[in-house]
C-alpha cells in the first residue's frame, strides 16, 4: 500500500541527494518533506541533523538553520544526531513519516574524527565506518516510510595535500557511492536545480 502511495504522490521509498555547498541539495530535501506533509493529514515528516557545535560559528549556523526551518516547515520536526544514525532512522521512521537526513558528510565528519581524537587532533581516528555504513544502508532499505539522504559532492575539485583530507575525501566518495546505489532515486543538485542519475521504478 505505501508503494503505491508513494507512486501518486512521486515521492521515492529512498533518494539520496548530492551536491555542492549552497547548490540546493537541503532545500531540495525540505520541499520533499513540504510535499508530503501537504498531502495528507496524517503524515509526518522528521529531519535528523547530524552537525555537532564545535565552536561558536557552528552553533550560531546550526541555530539559524533550526529557527529557519521552524519558519519554513513549522510541521518538521528536527531531532539532532550527530553518530548513531541508523539507530536514529529505525526510530523515527514509520509508514506515514517521511525522514530526512541532513546530512552524511557531517555524519562521517563525526565518525571519523570521534570524541577522544580531541586529545590529539593531528591524528584523527576511524570509528568503525565499514560497520557503521553497513547499519546505515540497511536502516534506509528496511524503513517503513520514505527517507531523503542528503550528502556533498567534494571530490571535483583538485587532491587535496593533507593525508587526512585525503582520506576523508575518498571515504565519502566511497559513501556516497554506496548509498546511491541502495536508494531508488539519486538527484545531483547544481545551482539550485536538479538533475536526476537515477529514477525510481
Amino acid at each position: 500500500m505505501l508503494d503505491a502511495a508513494l507512486g501518486l504522490l512521486n515521492v521515492a521509498r529512498s533518494e539520496f541527494i548530492v551536491g555542492g555547498q549552497k547548490s540546493g541539495k537541503s532545500r531540495r530535501a525540505e520541499d520533499l518533506a513540504r510535499s508530503w506533509l501537504a498531502r495528507a493529514p496524517g503524515h509526518r515528516a522528521v529531519l535528523i541533523a547530524t552537525a555537532r557545535a564545535g565552536d561558536a560559528e557552528m552553533s550560531r549556523r546550526i541555530s539559524r538553520h533550526r529557527n529557519d526551518r521552524a519558519h519554513r516547515i513549522p510541521a518538521l520536526v528536527t531531532v539532532e544526531e550527530p553518530v548513531e544514525l541508523a539507530a536514529a532512522i529505525r526510530l523515527h521512521s514509520q509508514a506515514d513519516t517521511m525522514v530526512v537526513v541532513d546530512c552524511l558528510t557531517l555524519w562521517l565528519t563525526n565518525l571519523m574524527w570521534c570524541e577522544h581524537a580531541r586529545a590529539a587532533p593531528a591524528a584523527p581516528t576511524l570509528a568503525d565506518p565499514v560497520g557503521a555504513t553497513a547499519a546505515l544502508l540497511d536502516a534506509i532499505t528496511g524503513a517503513p516510510g520514505p527517507v531523503v539522504v542528503v550528502s556533498n559532492e567534494i571530490g571535483l575539485g583538485v587532491v587535496p595535500m593533507g593525508q587526512e583530507v585525503r582520506a576523508f575525501v575518498d571515504a565519502l566518495g566511497t559513501l556516497n557511492q554506496r548509498v546511491a546505489g541502495f536508494c531508488q532515486r539519486a538527484t545531483l543538485m547544481v545551482a539550485g536545480l536538479p538533475l536526476s542519475l537515477k529514477s525510481a521504478p
